[in-house]
């Protein structure tokens, strides 16, 4: 058996609105540096034998300070990275209605074999994540692996431990740094918690000039 710790990176402006991030690096905002700090100082005794990220910079940025204390190498991993939203990337919602109207339709059925030109379909990213995630279990029997990804890596997962279509609308709380502790056992994935970000809770500050620090809706292109 190996325990997986995945955890999603930090908030950006793009979250904030609501436009397509997929691959394209985006940097942490101010929000997101609070959380990644809080939840350095949440897991700072909780050392873990390996810790992965994707490769984008959002990531990284998120799991650097973690990193630091628990003195661990990281190590990127492009198997980790969002779903490709290809020529959607970059845009907001309003203007991929007035620039592609069609797409927007077509996306919204969140069909697993549909894919955005120059981007990934459900069915080709489900097989990238699981891939990546496999190979990582395999590497680490017996171990603690944690794992700093992106939210529609983590709706991949939560649709493939609880047997649901990976087809549609998420059904699932994935809260910028929230903690999602799973296990893999014999090819098969077990969530033992899902979504806890109570490190959030001190940062829920409104008068903060980028608002609370705790989960906002998750944008389109952050399945």
């Amino acid at each position: 058996m190996t325990e997986l710790l995945f955890i999603r990176h930090g908030e950006t402006d793009w979250n904030r609105q609501q436009r397509f991030q997929g691959q394209i690096d985006v940097p942490l905002n101010a929000t997101g540096r609070r959380q990644a700090a809080a939840l350095a100082a949440r897991l700072a005794d909780e050392p873990h034998d390996a810790f992965v990220t994707s490769d984008l910079v959002r990531a990284r940025q998120t799991a650097q300070p973690l990193a630091e204390a628990w003195r661990r190498g990281l190590a990127p991993h492009p198997g980790l990275r969002e779903q490709g939203f290809g020529v959607l990337e970059g845009l907001d919602v309003p203007t991929i209605r007035q620039r592609h109207p069609e797409l927007w339709r077509r996306w919204l059925d969140h069909e697993g074999n549909f894919a955005l030109p120059g981007g990934e379909s459900l069915l080709d990213f489900h097989r990238r994540v699981l891939d990546a995630v496999r190979d990582l279990a395999e590497a680490h029997p017996g171990r603690r692996v944690a794992v700093m990804t992106h939210g529609g890596v983590l709706d991949m997962l939560w649709r493939t431990a609880r047997g649901e279509p990976i087809a549609g609308l998420r059904r699932c709380e994935i809260p910028n740094t929230g903690l999602n502790r799973l296990r893999w056992r014999d090819g098969t994935l077990v969530i033992e918690r899902w979504a806890d970000a109570a490190h959030l809770e001190a940062l829920a500050d409104p008068d903060h000039p980028d608002g609370p620090a705790g989960p906002l809706p998750t944008p389109a292109g952050e399945r």
